[in-house]
């Protein structure tokens, strides 16, 4: 295709995010809209109408005549079911608080088979699907399944398509060794209504006569498939020369810290345990990337309050809260797991403050620590022994980076500088030969000692298991 500028849509949980890039991947503009939640009649929904009018708003201040291609990505644990061209119903979102439904767990494939564990809420779509068949049967009849990300290349292409990043995303749905629909979704029929497969990097069409008209963009806009938004992140990090061949470790942050592993050719086998929000994501090569999870950026948010907040900047979790890491380490102040529940590698355990709940910078640092000790468990579970880069809006938290640092001396921490690693693994699917503008920057781990500290905090944090 003609090289021009590319757009990147970025449907998150927490955010939505559209963003201009030169071909040679410089970011020309960007515009953010936070997400929320809404009451459907029968179960808490994502707010893909509000997403779409914003969508539209933001293309008609970008568009320009030199725009090629527009590429979705999108987060996990969601899909859309169209019918006569439109939303059969809205998106559940994976909040929603689904009941435990034995027909359902009796059914669903093992964890040897599908890589997905059972995870609390609507965090497996498959338990979404079949709650769906339940509450809005009449709605369903006749519907096409499209993962959130191609729902989006759907409705700006008209063109329907899966594909495997989504599918392996903790659905229940794939088999992501044998790239095969699991026995699950074939039985249930949820396999015979999902679109075509395709692959992330494939050019489905060019957008609507619709939206060209709605936007002003060229009709000749090419409209790719899309991929999973941590398994963009992936991709985007994997292209650094300062990790190229070595056995690698991806940090994606924001709502959720995910860690993926592209383990080196010698790496010796083990195995993911199921209970502990570990699962097998596949890459949008379909590479198998053993993964783990907590929610990091969520507790952040109850844990620190208010919006408005100084707390909440990313200056403070930069230049502040660091110096004032020693001291809560020394205090043995310290958060125990787990703020979220249900999820991450200690999922049965409950939230509270170990010593005196501090405030101030300290309540920061004491955050950043948390966060260090938490994805530190979590790498353990996934194998981790190399190379590590974190990406996304916590990559500037230098309390939690310093302190993952020294938690894990025989590996390399890189922090990857720029705010875009989604969007530059979204790029890559048009442009393989985009790299990285900003080179990785490898952190210095905090000098104090943290040994006994780590070593409290873990021994009560498994005490939960």
């Amino acid at each position: 295709m003609r090289q021009g500028c590319i757009l990147v849509l970025d449907v998150g949980k927490t955010n939505s995010k559209l963003s201009l890039w030169t071909w040679e991947g410089e970011r020309l503009a960007a515009t953010v809209r936070p997400n929320q939640d809404l009451a459907a009649p029968d179960y808490r929904a994502l707010d893909a109408t509000g997403t779409r009018a914003w969508l539209a708003e933001a293309l008609r201040k970008f568009a320009r005549d030199d725009i090629v291609a527009i590429v979705p990505i999108a987060h996990g644990a969601a899909a859309a079911l169209v019918a006569n061209g439109r939303l059969a119903a809205p998106p559940m979102s994976y909040e929603e608080p689904l009941a435990e439904d034995p027909a359902y767990e009796n059914a669903r494939e093992a964890f040897a088979a599908t890589g997905s564990p059972r995870l609390p809420l609507g965090l497996n779509l498959g338990a979404q699907l079949h709650r769906l068949q339940h509450v809005c049967p009449q709605a369903l009849q006749d519907t096409q399944a499209l993962p959130y990300p191609q729902y989006w290349a759907w409705l700006l292409s008209g063109v329907a398509a899966t594909e495997e990043s989504s599918l392996g995303c903790h659905s229940d749905l794939w088999r992501p060794r044998a790239h095969e629909y699991s026995e699950w979704a074939v039985r249930s029929g949820w396999a015979d209504r999902f679109a075509p497969l395709r692959r992330a990097n494939e050019k489905l069409g060019t957008i609507t006569p619709e939206w060209a008209a709605e936007t002003g963009l060229p009709k000749d806009v090419a409209v790719y498939c899309g991929a999973h938004d941590s398994n963009a992140a992936f991709f985007g990090a994997r292209s650094h020369e300062e990790v190229a061949g070595r056995d690698l470790t991806v940090i994606s942050t924001g709502t959720w810290f995910v860690a993926m592993r592209a383990p080196s050719a010698d790496a010796p086998p083990f195995e993911l345990p199921e209970a502990r929000d570990t699962l097998l994501n596949v890459g949008v090569d379909g590479a198998l990337i053993p993964s783990a999870r907590f929610m990091g950026g969520r507790e952040v948010e109850l844990l620190i309050g208010a919006e408005d907040t100084p707390m909440r900047t990313p200056e403070f979790a930069r230049d502040v809260a660091p110096l004032h890491a020693q001291d809560v380490i020394e205090s043995g102040v310290f958060i125990a797991p787990t703020f979220a529940a249900g999820v991450g590698p200690f999922p049965n355990a409950r939230g509270r403050w170990v010593g005196e709940e501090l405030q101030g910078a300290e309540r920061r640092a004491a955050v950043g620590l948390y966060l260090a000790l938490m994805t530190n468990a979590s790498l353990d579970l996934i194998g981790t022994r190399d190379a590590i880069v974190v990406e996304g809006r916590f990559a500037d938290d230098m309390t939690f980076m310093r302190a993952l640092a020294a938690l894990r001396p025989n590996c390399t921490i890189y922090a990857a500088r720029s705010e875009d690693g989604l969007a530059l693994g979204a790029l890559r699917l048009v442009n393989p030969e985009v790299r990285p503008r900003t080179p990785l920057t490898a952190v210095a781990p905090f000098e104090c000692d943290l040994g006994a500290y780590a070593k409290h905090w873990r021994e009560l944090a498994e005490g939960s298991l």
